[in-house]
């Protein structure tokens, strides 16, 4: 149809390869458009992962519309991550101010050994946003990778330390 609004008849049932090679390029310029390139590819790539027991578990009537809700609902979690996040960054830097005092000798020393016992990668990313101050954006564009593989490392450098400091 030329409004862009497809219906599929309920006993038509289509593979989830035939969807993303009849939707893929019109669904990710969408999100472009809405969302922004930055958050586009991967709102793409885990909508269509979302989308899969759909199809295997009954017939999809609209799939336009039901791509788009789960690009939504992906995007508002997302947000809602984000708000929390930056709250709580606040409550920190909050905190930090009051409490701060300078870091002994030997705190520095430890500090030091436990950044350089992380593996490159993850080590690599956390000088570069704890030190360097940049976002996960500017980090991935500089080391070739994506801002979700930015944040997965990071997540895992904040869990080796905090393994490390357990100890």
């Amino acid at each position: 149809m030329s409004d862009g609004l497809e219906k599929l008849s309920p006993e038509t049932s289509l593979g989830l390869d035939v969807l993303y090679g009849r939707y893929a390029r019109w669904f990710r310029a969408r999100l472009i458009r809405r969302y922004g390139a930055q958050d586009a590819e991967d709102l793409a790539q885990e909508a269509w992962l979302r989308l899969a027991p759909y199809q295997a578990t009954r017939t999809i009537r609209h799939p336009r519309a039901l791509l788009l809700r789960i690009a939504a609902n992906l995007m508002a979690d997302r947000r809602a991550r984000r708000s929390r996040r930056a709250r709580y960054l606040d409550e920190i830097s909050a905190a930090e101010g009051r409490f701060h005092e300078a870091p002994s000798q030997i705190d520095e020393v430890m500090a030091r050994e436990l950044i350089l016992g992380l593996p490159e990668p993850l080590r690599d990313v956390f000088v570069l946003s704890r030190f360097g101050g940049l976002t996960n954006v500017q980090i991935g564009e500089k080391l070739g990778i994506s801002p979700k593989t930015v944040e997965w490392r990071m997540t895992r450098a904040l869990a080796h330390c905090a393994a490390q400091l357990r100890r």
